[in-house]
Parts: C-alpha cells; sequence; structure tokens
C-alpha cells in the first residue's frame, strides 16, 4: 500500500490555472498512452481538498445543470474542508477536517490493501508529506507555461532529494515523471 500524488502539472509547477481550470489539460491526446485506467486498479481511497472536490462537482457532476452526473468514483473519497457541501447521491464521500493523521488511519482501512491517491491539491500532498505518510509523486509534465495559477506543492522537499523511479515521453509531447520519496515511513508498506 502506497501513498501516492497522481497529477499534471505544467513546465513551470502549476496543476491548475488562476481561474482554478483544467482547460490548458485537455488540448493533448494521451488517452492512448494514459497510465490512469492502470494507476485507478490499484487505488482504493482517494483523498482531495475543498478546491478540487469544487472543480470535479462543477466541472463534471453539473456541467449540465439539468442532467447531472454520477460521482465519477466508486472509491471511498475523503474531501478535506472546512466548509459544508451537500450530499451527493450513491457517492462514498466523507467530508473531513484537520490533522491528515487520524484520517490517513480510516482511509488505509477502506482502501484494504491497495493505494491511497492524493488527487489534489497541493496543500493537501505537503500535508501527508509532513505527516510522513506520502510515498510517491506520479506527474505527467506538461508542455504549457501557466505563468500563474494552484502549485504543484506547498513546501519544500530538498533533502534527502527525491528518487527518479520511471520516465516515459509519450507521443503526444507529456512527459510521465514517478519519484519515490525517501524519508516517509515506509515506500511498500504491508
Amino acid at each position: 500500500m502506497k501513498v501516492q500524488y497522481y497529477t499534471a502539472v505544467s513546465l513551470d509547477g502549476y496543476i491548475a490555472d488562476e481561474n482554478h481550470s483544467l482547460d490548458w489539460l485537455f488540448q493533448f491526446d494521451a488517452d492512448k498512452e494514459s497510465t490512469y485506467p492502470e494507476f485507478i486498479k490499484n487505488v482504493g481511497a482517494l483523498a482531495m481538498g475543498s478546491s478540487t472536490y469544487e472543480y470535479i462537482l462543477k466541472n463534471y457532476i453539473y456541467q449540465d445543470p439539468n442532467n447531472p452526473k454520477d460521482w465519477p468514483h466508486r472509491e471511498p473519497t475523503y474531501v478535506f474542508t472546512s466548509r459544508q457541501f451537500d450530499p451527493l447521491p450513491d457517492a462514498n464521500i466523507h467530508f473531513v477536517k484537520g490533522d491528515v493523521r487520524p484520517v490517513y488511519d480510516k482511509m488505509k482501512q477502506a482502501a484494504e490493501g491497495k493505494n491511497i491517491w492524493i488527487a489534489g491539491g497541493g496543500g493537501l500532498a505537503a500535508q501527508f508529506y509532513e505527516a510522513g505518510l506520502l510515498n510517491e509523486l506520479m506527474l505527467t509534465l506538461t508542455p504549457v507555461i501557466l505563468g500563474k495559477g494552484a502549485s504543484l506543492f506547498e513546501g519544500k522537499i530538498i533533502s534527502p532529494p527525491l528518487q527518479a523511479t520511471h520516465v516515459k515521453l509519450q507521443d503526444c509531447g507529456l512527459i510521465e515523471l514517478n519519484f519515490y520519496i525517501p524519508q516517509t515511513n515506509s515506500f511498500f508498506e504491508e
């Protein structure tokens, strides 16, 4: 079981533009080469912040307010927020706040031996890292420069440095970069 931060990122380190949009990402035809289908098979629980959750609500669930879609994940999802949200029907979503450590224990149990995906954003990923719980960064580097936006990571990881475990250039121009984070408790936790 690993805790993985899997996300796309611009060349200048942003995961969303200054308007919290991902439109810049959808210009790439990465479906044929995407690692997402294989990645999600091994995910047992998700964690995200309220901005990521709101993005999914606005741009997926309620994109057509007259015909809302179902929540896209069957896995238990933990939304870290201090705000109130209405529950979505038939969605396994838990609204939580505070320290990530006690929530991690619940997520680990819910994941049933599978991995935990930090789906966004950079602040939440940093909290998992600072708690010694983040094992891997799985980045899709995109050949765009946004100038401003939501940062990949809100904090520093300097020493010991991240260890590259996978690099792949996709035909569409995206680059997959995976990094092991050595100072966490365990890379392959049983």
